[in-house]
């Protein structure tokens, strides 16, 4: 082909199908600069004078559709000649653009397939594309398609001459499904009668209707099938009414929401369910009749919930692995763009809401840190009499009968005052640093939950040292009656000065730190397991799931608080006096020996876990209740999660470098294989 020749055909079939406006786009396109980076790396060959992509090396080296190894032939120039505009065998930089505008379209499923029967380039579909595209098919080579009906006639004419455009195919395509299916009866009912085996209608529905079975449906097909009807055949109605069924599902939930009055619990009766669904000309008595008739295999009365018909429904196309993506790689696209202004005011109103749960969370347990507090701060090889508390019960009591239940509470003061802001900065960073590593399809590496929580817990010391201090020395002021009266807040902290409210901060760090990058991936993977089939956390799962996070947090990083205890607290005469943590960890071994460093760990474990547990859930229920949308993500487990059942291999790009619209690439042709049918072979063999 000459080059006088190439322009021509750059110059005639250079514009793409005319798509949506950027505000109605599924995801937001790449910039020019970072999709031209990109392209040029894998540009190995010139056209024109102009760098390109081997149509073959961008379906396979780049959008990573087919392997580089024994591919099918066929269905490889078939992707390829989908993005190839020009028809030439390269993409240009201009069709790397359009491909990837295209692939943003609200409509992209039915876009993306007209353009693999649009072979020509031409805008229109003839009855050989038509033909050519459908025969390539793995379902037709399994049931072939009769491209001499009636259907085919109505569509292309007769004399095949007629041709279609993209609105027309838009509906064809649905069509043909529906079509085939018919067809396939009609192969099976080889005598003619009306009527196929159940073995038949099952190659039928796996085969051809796959996107319609649900899991469960799949997995019980041959006794759905059977208990879907009293005869030992299907029959041409019966065949017809279970497939628009299934069609018809999002239908079918929602007249079962008007007779429960929106209660997804309401069980409603088949006499309830005919009545209301007669209003609906799309569902016929038979049908409903066999939605009966499935729902049989979950309960054995003649009554149905949402829950049931969830389990019969194939999934919503808001579910759908490419909507999902979509969706978000949208919310994260607009998160992590927004200015720095909402930003501010989000981690200001996550500062103000964490203040407050970390206050009710503190008041809550105050009196088992207490009891923790003394625990640590005993010597059991002193000087004699210094022993007075046997065990965290023990100690309880005593407090109580000395001191009187307000004992309890010395020191809640300053814990409130410095538990909010510590609390609060805790809470504020752990969500702002676990954002910025979260990937667009919306996973959090745990790596990244980690880092989140060790820069947690390193801010709050900020808070934390001296509001630990002055409480640590109100705390145990009790044991000593003469001290009991004299130790006050204000006092204490003037004696100790600026530099002295942060003595043993380097514990604090050490108890902290590791504490947080414990703690905060513990309570996610925990809350998601507790986490209902839809991905919502109950109040009762999200307090279960702080407080079991906190039992190996606490209690794993005791040593570190029963050094900083000791650091931190008045020495009394005849008492070991410590300089620092590696010091204190030689005399607490050397005097007491490896025991010394797990006291109170039974206090401090009772004590976090409850207190992390009612922390955290006062913080999400705050978050519900008052949620204020910045343009950030909503706490995991406070609504529906649309990606729960989707394997993460469904929603992830292949390529790291997939960016804008090349993020839905892979989805979008898994999409138009679920969708459409339109499944190629990949290799020229079995492998």
């Amino acid at each position: 082909m000459s080059s006088d020749n190439l322009k021509t055909i750059k110059r005639i079939h250079l514009e793409p199908i005319p798509i949506s406006r950027p505000k109605e786009l599924l995801v937001e396109r790449a910039d020019d600069e970072s999709l031209r980076a990109i392209f040029d790396k894998y540009a190995t060959h010139k056209i024109l004078n102009q760098k390109a992509i081997k149509s073959e090396d961008f379906i396979q080296k780049y959008l990573g559709l087919l392997s580089e190894k024994d591919a099918n032939e066929k269905t490889l120039k078939i992707l390829a000649n989908l993005v190839d505009v020009n028809k030439d065998g390269y993409i240009t930089y201009d069709e790397f653009k359009i491909f990837e505008e295209l692939l943003c379209s609200p409509d992209v499923l039915f876009k993306t397939a007209f353009q693999l029967f649009d072979t020509r380039g031409t805008g229109l579909v003839s009855f050989d594309d038509f033909k050519e595209i459908l025969s390539h098919t793995i379902l037709n080579q399994l049931i072939p398609f009769d491209f001499e009906s009636d259907f085919v006639n109505n569509l292309f004419g007769k004399d095949k001459q007629r041709q279609i455009n993209y609105q027309e195919f838009s509906q064809i395509i649905h069509d043909f499904h529906e079509e085939h299916a018919m067809q396939a009866f009609k192969k099976f009912d080889i005598q003619k009668k009306g009527y196929i085996l159940p073995s038949n209608f099952k190659t039928i529905l796996l085969q051809m209707k796959a996107n319609l079975l649900s899991p469960y449906v799949r997995e019980n097909i041959d006794t759905l099938i059977t208990k879907s009807t009293d005869q030992s055949v299907i029959t041409y109605p019966h065949f017809v009414a279970f497939i628009y069924l299934l069609n018809n599902m999002e239908l079918i939930k929602k007249i079962y929401m008007t007779i429960s009055d929106e209660n997804p619990n309401k069980e409603v009766s088949k006499g309830q369910f005919l009545k209301e669904a007669q209003q609906f000309s799309q569902v016929t008595p038979y049908e409903i009749n066999i939605l009966f008739s499935l729902i049989k295999n979950l309960r054995d009365d003649e009554k149905i919930t949402l829950k049931d018909l969830e389990k019969i429904a194939p999934l919503e196309e808001k579910r759908m692995p490419y909507r999902v993506t979509a969706k978000l790689a949208e919310e994260t696209q607009i998160f992590q763009n927004r200015n720095i202004g909402l930003q501010f005011l989000e981690s200001g109103y996550r500062f103000l809401l964490g203040s407050i749960a970390g206050a009710i969370g503190a008041f809550a347990v105050y009196p088992i840190d207490l009891v923790k507090t003394r625990m640590q701060n005993q010597r059991s090889k002193s000087y004699v009499g210094e022993v007075m508390y046997r065990n965290s019960w023990d100690c309880f009591k005593k407090v109580v009968r000395h001191e009187g239940v307000l004992g309890l509470y010395k020191g809640l003061t300053v814990q409130l005052i410095g538990v909010a802001p510590e609390k609060a900065i805790k809470l504020t960073v752990n969500d702002f640093v676990r954002d910025k590593f979260v990937q667009y399809t919306g996973e959090l590496p745990l790596y990244g939950e980690v880092i989140a929580g060790g820069m947690a817990g390193g801010c709050q010391v900020v808070f934390t040292n001296p509001m630990e201090i002055v409480k640590i020395r109100m705390q145990v002021a009790g044991e000593i009656q003469s001290m009991a009266r004299s130790e006050k807040t204000i006092k204490i902290v003037r004696e100790l000065g600026i530099f002295g409210l942060y003595k043993g901060v380097r514990a604090c760090l050490l108890r902290d730190i590791p504490f947080s990058m414990i703690y905060f991936p513990t309570y996610s993977h925990v809350k998601k397991s507790f986490a209902d089939e839809n991905g919502h956390n109950s109040v009762m799962s999200l307090f279960y799931s702080g407080l079991i996070a906190g039992v190996p947090a606490a209690g794993l990083c005791t040593p570190a608080d029963v050094i900083k205890t000791r650091i931190q607290v008045r020495e009394r005469q005849g008492q070991t006096q410590y300089n620092g943590v590696i010091d204190a960890m030689v005399k607490i071994y050397k005097e007491e020996g490896a025991k010394a460093f797990w006291k109170g760990s039974g206090a401090r474990v009772f004590r976090s876990s409850p207190q992390f547990g009612v922390t955290l859930l006062s913080y999400e229920l705050l978050q519900r209740m008052f949620w204020i949308d910045f343009g950030g993500r909503k706490p995991e487990g406070s609504q529906i999660d649309i990606s729960k059942d989707i394997k993460h291999g469904e929603i992830a790009s292949l390529n790291s470098e997939h960016i804008g619209g090349f993020k839905l690439a892979t989805v979008t042709f898994a999409g138009i294989e679920n969708k459409f049918g339109l499944c190629f072979p990949k290799f020229n063999k079995v492998q």
